[in-house]
């Protein structure tokens, strides 16, 4: 499902919401996660789950096609874990 497909589902699941509330409140929850990331906070939303950020240390890899050795910079990673309810509802 993509964003404009999430929008539908949105607004034919809640009749009281228009398109672009539905697509403006996505885009305020994307937003606000993304700055708070930037910021080196960690996002908890108890029972869906948590936003934060990894740092991944520098490495060494290889070029698949040649074989070369070469370095992979350390850099930050976010990440979603789900929370356990959500975990439920997802395998039921």
């Amino acid at each position: 499902m993509n964003k404009g497909q999430f929008v539908d589902f949105i607004t034919e699941n809640n009749k009281e919401i228009t398109k672009k509330e539905a697509e403006n409140i996505i885009k305020i929850f994307t937003d606000s996660i993304e700055k708070a990331l930037e910021q080196g906070e960690t996002v908890n939303l108890i029972g869906f789950g948590s936003f934060g950020v990894r740092e991944r240390a520098a490495r060494e890899g290889r070029n698949p096609r040649t074989k070369e050795v070469i370095k992979i910079e350390a850099c930050n990673t976010p990440f979603f874990k789900p929370g356990k309810s959500f975990k439920e509802k997802v395998n039921k």
